[in-house]
């Protein structure tokens, strides 16, 4: 909705807003699009009327689009194919969709798709210690594709960074006698510009698992909370900027300077040879939090995937020392999706929870008892199922990335509160200080999670983080029907039986 400015400012509140305010964009673009994610993928089926009008997934959408004319660029994250061979294998069945649809559409000359993986490599002294391990991986990484995919030759083609790796031999496939490489860094950016005057920017990406609604309905593990908003001027434009030259600078181009678009960009290191890490380029996001925190007053909320950032953690405490009527709410999921999802969560999941749980003990020593952390559950009793279940009911998966610093700041990005988003991987958000701005995210965000009867209290600066915590304690000695809204507290008790600290990993590998 436009502000009395006349600014479009428009808070999409999961895939069930979200999909339909793309689809409408793609709908109406007039000349262009152009939009990086790390997941957009063609089959994806349609939301809304006008869209299912042209037909049943994006590939219908994608060549109406192409067919009226319209040009049309997509950047998608590739995935180091060792550690992440299902990511890399999916990276380029939607690359081959999206060229499919083009073909289909006759258009192909007016659509460019790229896979686009970071070129920042860990140097070769740290490959070197972990060549055994790669090499074990390498292998399960074919075995594991060759499984889903079939005939070895086509597993190949299907996976081109890891057929590079590997070489021919009369056994079929085996990997090439020297260091593989092994890729730190990936874009997670979600955008989209639209004719170079609307901007379709937040944390959701496009596929049919990022899908949900605002009731939340569904399977734990198909839950996904995430926010996204649609603004128009002239962030619009430097975001068609940004993703003409993001890639320029992660190879070692200067930065160029933007004033509305907020950003994480680092590019590969001319000597590379000791170090695991990336180097950071333009770090405004957690510029942008770290001189937000130093200004609030009364409270800060952080809605995240992780809160795994402990540099941001000791600002917000340091500022909670010096500034006794501070508070702050921080809403996380119950459980990372890897270790509520998944039987045997990796040594990177379990190093996360570590971290987190220390970003969260820093904090509680700032605050003390002006300190609310919540957790989102379903409103309805489920079997006890792990960390998939929290206060006896099925989780809600949160994946978006929302800051609100006293009525003053709102911040809506692809960026987690974790080292690698403020440090290392591509990010885009954008910051408003416009009050109307600000009033509506904290509005959207306050009523999903407290539920239609909220009071005063609950969005005052001063009396917000008691009301909150108040009314999670009170869920929680509720059966899931008879609670109010989703907000439970957050239990660290989970975190530290998994957490698992590794001494010389980069705090910002997860």
């Amino acid at each position: 909705m436009p502000d009395p400015s006349g600014r479009l400012f428009q808070v999409l509140l999961t895939a069930k807003e979200a999909y339909p305010a793309l689809e409408a964009q793609f709908l109406q673009a007039e000349r262009e699009v152009v939009a990086g994610f790390r997941v957009f993928d063609p089959h994806t089926r349609l939301r809304s009327d006008a869209a299912r009008a042209v037909g049943d997934t994006w590939f219908d959408l994608i060549g109406h689009t192409l067919g009226r004319g319209v040009r049309i660029t997509l950047i998608l994250t590739d995935f180091d194919p060792v550690v992440r061979p299902e990511m890399h294998k999916y990276t380029w069945e939607c690359v081959r969709g999206l060229l499919a649809a083009g073909e289909a559409a006759g258009r192909a000359e007016l659509l460019s798709v790229r896979a686009s993986m970071h070129p920042a490599r860990v140097g070769w002294l740290p490959r070197l210690l972990l060549w055994p391990r790669l090499l074990k991986e390498m292998r399960a990484a074919h075995n594991a594709a060759q499984d889903a995919a079939g005939p070895d030759e086509d597993t190949m083609k299907r996976m081109p960074r890891l057929r590079a790796m590997f070489r021919r031999s009369t056994d079929g496939y085996v990997p090439k006698l020297r260091l593989p490489d092994l890729v730190p860094v990936t874009h997670h950016q979600k955008l989209a510009v639209f004719d170079r005057a609307r901007l379709y920017i937040g944390g959701l990406d496009l596929n049919d698992r990022r899908y949900d609604t605002l009731e939340h309905a569904r399977p734990a593990e198909e839950t996904w909370h995430d926010v996204q908003v649609l603004v128009d001027g002239p962030v619009a434009q430097e975001a068609a900027d940004h993703l003409a030259h993001f890639e320029d600078i992660t190879q070692g181009a200067p930065p160029h300077r933007t004033v509305h678009l907020m950003r994480t960009i680092s590019a590969k290191r001319r000597f590379a040879a000791p170090h695991l890490s990336p180097k950071p380029v333009v770090d405004e996001l957690s510029q942008l939090h770290h001189d937000q925190i130093a200004q609030a007053q009364h409270l800060i909320y952080f809605e995240t995937q992780f809160f795994r950032d402990t540099r941001l953690a000791e600002a917000a405490a340091a500022r909670a020392q010096d500034c006794p009527n501070l508070s702050m709410i921080l809403i996380l999921p119950a459980a990372p999706e890897d270790a509520a999802f998944d039987d045997n969560p990796s040594s990177d999941v379990a190093y996360g929870e570590h971290m987190q749980a220390k970003s969260v003990r820093i904090l509680r020593d700032g605050f003390g008892a002006r300190l609310f952390v919540g957790s989102p559950a379903q409103p309805r009793a489920t079997a006890p199922n792990g960390r998939a279940t929290h206060f006896g009911a099925p989780i809600i998966y949160l994946h978006a990335k929302v800051s609100i610093f006293d009525d003053r700041c709102g911040v809506v990005s692809s960026a987690n509160m974790n080292g690698r988003s403020m440090s290392w991987d591509t990010e885009a958000g954008i910051a408003t200080q416009t009050p109307d701005e600000v009033a509506q995210l904290k509005q959207r965000c306050f009523d999903h999670w407290l539920g239609a009867d909220a009071g005063p209290e609950f969005y005052d600066v001063s009396t917000a983080c008691a009301a909150w915590a108040a009314r999670a304690a009170d869920n929680a000695h509720r059966a899931p029907a008879a609670r109010q809204g989703y907000v439970l507290p957050y239990l660290t008790a989970p975190a530290e039986e998994l957490a698992r600290n590794l001494p010389g990993v980069p705090d910002e590998m997860v």
